[in-house]
């Protein structure tokens, strides 16, 4: 998880500065604001009420950053992929899907996207 944060920081800085406020958990929280992010702190469902996924049903969560390790983390976040789910709620678990997604809003914003379909970046095979 140690590599994990490290990464995911490209991605919260970048959303930080277009605007976005941050919710972590424990050590990621800690983390970020160790590292110039600022975030609010948030439980896990495990560690009591308020948690994550009040704030996902309470519409305070518009994009889910959640990478888990091992069996049990997986397990664990079920019933935060759920909520997601079914409050509409975009949802990456992988650090490059996260980092992918905080570019695109980037890009989006700034006005620097183009649409293209799949064809043009290939040659066409005879």
């Amino acid at each position: 998880k140690g590599d994990d944060k490290a990464r995911i920081l490209e991605a919260a800085s970048k959303l930080q500065g277009l605007g976005f406020s941050i919710l972590a958990t424990g050590g990621t929280q800690r983390y970020l604001s160790e590292h110039g992010v600022e975030c609010e702190r948030v439980n896990k469902v495990l560690e009591g009420r308020p948690h994550i996924e009040d704030a996902i049903r309470n519409r305070l969560v518009d994009l889910i950053f959640n990478t888990t390790e091992g069996q049990q983390a997986l397990s664990d976040s079920r019933s935060l992929r759920q909520a997601a789910l079914m409050n509409k709620v975009p949802y990456f678990t992988t650090i490059a899907g996260s980092i992918a997604a905080a570019d695109a809003i980037e890009a989006m914003v700034s006005g620097d996207i183009t649409v293209s379909p799949l064809q043009d970046y290939f040659p066409k095979v005879a």
